[in-house]
């Protein structure tokens, strides 16, 4: 493992270190019992409806979730202003949340960083809208600089975290000296849609919750890379693919009412397919294979979703997906928010030197996210 990983690096020696992780969790917990039986209050299915589409929550593997309102909010019917002005508020305390997590977290770092520190905020989202975009927000109410670099980007549902954090790569790589915040925020709540009664709006309601994640990356000659302990990676290379043709996969119908999830069955298909082509090209190029691999951080899109994953990997060993599996248990589908869950579990592990693990997250367009990290 040692020789294959330092071979690479010795063609290019191109990385950025992952300094801390943090989050931001909403208040409101409820159980997936919970969620079932609040879907039959509000959804007007048949019996035999009812028969058939409820063993998907019991076969989702999601055992709680957060959400920024109760349950009495979800019963009601609600405004495309009022879903997003809530949006705007609990967004912007939880980002406020995360990042102070994410800047002291002393699991990861020797001491705090300063706001004055970050040189760039990207900030992803794709659960509400805001014009400004909501890193404004989060500047006022911190005392980062005036002339920090900001990145919003939006519709990038759940690979937005890994595609955004691939962006603080490439933007490091270009200045080595700088610091990047990365934020994921994710209210889905507020997106539910109790008169849809499509099959992709029930997977939806048996899957997503609520979160908020933020990471620390750095260059390689940033004055703060001394502040990270010895349990941080750093990421050597990243990969995006996208497939023509599949906006019908994942994503957003917006109507009166608000956003109407699309949710495709073809996904886990798509996974033996387009992820395959994708995750062992990638593989293949780092003269890697599976075996090699300490840990997959895979965004856990579904039990579905990861099922499929590891068939295409041919991975027998289901701890190299353990922290997927953890965060998909607690929290169900945050979105972009879930692949920084499933790393800040990862990096909590007493992982060795030079092992490496994959960062992977699948999102609408219909794409994929891959980076390489390397443990130190």
């Amino acid at each position: 493992m040692h020789n294959t990983t330092n071979k690479y690096l010795a063609r290019g020696g191109i990385m950025s270190f992952i300094n801390s992780v943090g989050v931001g969790i909403p208040e409101h917990n409820l159980s997936q019992d919970e969620v079932k039986d609040l879907v039959q209050e509000v959804f007007p299915f048949s019996t035999d409806q009812l028969a058939k589409y409820l063993p998907v929550f019991d076969n989702a593997e999601v055992k709680n979730r957060q959400f920024v309102v109760d349950k009495e909010w979800l019963k009601q019917d609600h405004s495309f202003k009022e879903r997003n002005d809530l949006y705007q508020s609990h967004a912007h305390e939880l980002t406020c949340e995360a990042v102070d997590h994410c800047l002291t977290n002393k699991d990861f770092l020797t001491e705090d960083v300063p706001y004055e520190a970050i040189d760039m905020i990207i900030f992803v989202s794709s659960t509400g809208i805001a014009t400004p975009s909501l890193d404004v927000h989060l500047v006022n109410s911190r005392n980062f600089r005036e002339d920090i670099n900001r990145m919003p980007l939006w519709g990038l549902g759940c690979a937005g975290g890994a595609i955004g954090l691939s962006r603080a790569f490439d933007w490091l790589t270009a200045h080595p000296k700088k610091t990047a915040l990365i934020v994921c925020c994710e209210l889905c709540s507020l997106t539910f849609q109790k008169s849809d009664i499509k099959k992709s709006n029930l997977i939806g309601s048996a899957l997503f919750g609520d979160g908020v994640s933020a990471v620390l990356a750095v260059g390689v000659d940033s004055p703060y890379l001394s502040f990270r302990k010895s349990n941080t990676p750093k990421i050597t290379k990243t990969s995006s693919l996208t497939k023509k043709d599949s906006t019908s996969v994942m994503g957003w119908e917006v109507s009166d009412n608000g956003l109407e999830v699309i949710f495709s069955k073809s996904i886990p298909a798509l996974v033996h397919t387009f992820w395959e082509i994708h995750i062992q090209t990638f593989l293949n190029n780092l003269d890697l294979n599976e075996s090699m691999i300490h840990s997959f951080i895979a965004h856990p899109g579904g039990k579905k979703v990861l099922e499929a994953m590891r068939s295409v990997l041919q991975s027998s060993d289901s701890s190299k997906f353990a922290n997927s599996y953890k965060v998909l248990a607690n929290h169900g589908n945050m979105s972009s928010a879930t692949v920084f869950y499933v790393l800040y579990e990862s990096m909590k592990e007493n992982t060795n030197k030079d092992d490496v693990s994959i960062l992977s997250a699948l999102g609408p367009g219909f794409s994929s996210e891959l980076l390489l990290l390397e443990w130190n």
